[in-house]
């Protein structure tokens, strides 16, 4: 009770709070409906409390940590076991964790920078392959988003760092449960998980291009545009 006064007075929330809480930290903040900026796992987007926040534009990747791998004090009395622990200059000890990032509802200007596309499907059809359970193609990474391609794509859940939702729509996620929705991507067979050649592929976020106001650039093949 102390905590949630401390909080119906606050105007911003900041802080790294314990990420097995997550779920019910963000449902506290979305309850008293507070602006906030927190520290948060990459993996959290996966969890089916906070994955409709991103889909529906609640909720979205602050600036600064793209690369995820960020250094944490610890107490002194913390054991150093695991890889990429360490003293720093001041003695203090530390931990590297990784897929760190910043979740947050406040307005990030260049969350509506739009992406340049310049990869093509019709050039090069091989580097996308279709699921073999999904109506949709596999990205294997954010840059590589064809531009010339008008279907349900599946990306990396890192395509969140450069999501613009003026740009992309946002239609579900593998591994969920399907009765929730993926309106534009049809499935078929038992598995939730995206599949190709039958093997799983990890959480895909699947996402449909819904704009054309920045041009991508041409792309040049054998020397013709």
């Amino acid at each position: 009770p102390e905590c949630v006064r401390l909080l119906e007075d606050a105007d911003i929330v900041v802080t790294n709070p314990p990420h097995s809480l997550l779920r019910e930290y963000v449902a506290l903040l979305m309850k008293y409906n507070k602006k906030f900026l927190i520290v948060g796992n990459i993996n959290a987007v996966t969890y089916k409390e906070i994955f409709p926040l991103f889909m529906n534009n609640q909720m979205w990747m602050g600036l600064t940590i793209h690369s995820g791998d960020r250094k944490f004090y610890v107490p002194e009395n913390y054991p150093l076991e695991a890889a990429g622990c360490g003293v720093d200059r001041e003695g203090r000890k530390f931990i590297r964790v990784k897929g760190v990032r910043w979740f947050t509802n406040l307005e990030v200007k260049e969350m509506r920078e739009f992406m340049i596309l310049w990869r093509s499907y019709q050039q090069n059809p091989e580097d996308y392959p279709h699921y073999d359970n999904y109506d949709a193609i596999e990205v294997r990474k954010t840059d590589m988003i064809p531009a010339d391609y008008d279907g349900v794509m599946g990306v990396p859940i890192t395509f969140l760092d450069k999501y613009n939702p003026e740009q992309f729509k946002i239609l579900g996620m593998s591994g969920s449960n399907f009765s929730d929705g993926i309106p534009e991507c049809h499935m078929s067979g038992t598995s939730l998980n995206a599949q190709i050649n039958g093997r799983n592929m990890y959480r895909r976020l699947f996402i449909r291009r819904i704009s054309e106001r920045v041009k991508p650039y041409s792309i040049i093949h054998h020397g013709k545009e």
